[in-house]
């Protein structure tokens, strides 16, 4: 889906009015105006929070049961709540979905799908040895990986591609570094 085709509001937020499309030229671009209170809608991305579950040198993908991409791998994530920072997101959402509870390592990076308007900041986590992953609702299956046995032909999202090609080129440096 393109940015042209996502939803459009017609409403106004705040008062329930016809919104229009006008050039405001303070911002020198297009916007959808209340009629008649003025309020500005502004069509921004939502912004999704994952982590990237991490033990003995292994990543835990989930494979989706829900639609978009049903029956695909992806990393444990969601839409960031109201009131809740990315870190909080990230961790609520892996408890969720993989059943871990995860030590956050850092910013594994932050991915843009601009087709579904969403910004994806991606987390680097570690589970404890003595953690047993549960698949929640929204997955069917959790398998962990070794770099080397990431299934690249099943991955859901573009996202998920470019986080796990960045998980898997982190792990040499870190290595060197370990050593050193």
């Amino acid at each position: 889906m393109s940015p042209e085709q996502l939803p459009t509001p017609r409403f106004c937020q705040l008062c329930g009015h016809a919104l229009v499309e006008r050039y405001l030229e303070h911002e020198e671009r297009w916007r959808l105006q209340c009629e008649r209170c003025g309020f500005v809608h502004y069509m921004n991305p939502r912004v999704v929070a994952a982590v990237a579950p991490e033990r003995d040198g292994r990543i835990l993908l989930m494979k989706r049961a829900w639609e978009p991409r049903a029956g695909f791998w992806t990393i444990p994530g969601g839409f960031l709540e109201m009131g809740e920072s990315t870190e909080e997101g990230a961790v609520r959402e892996t408890l969720e979905e993989a059943g871990v509870t995860v030590e956050l390592r850092g910013l594994l990076g932050v991915y843009t799908r601009r087709d579904a308007g969403i910004v994806v900041v991606i987390y680097r986590g570690l589970v404890a040895d003595d953690a047993t992953p549960r698949p929640g609702a929204e997955a069917l299956e959790l398998r962990w990986f070794a770099p080397d046995e990431i299934p690249w032909d099943e991955l859901a999202f573009p996202t998920t591609v470019q986080a796990l090609h960045d998980w898997v080129a982190m792990r040499p440096a870190e290595a060197k570094g370990n050593s050193t």
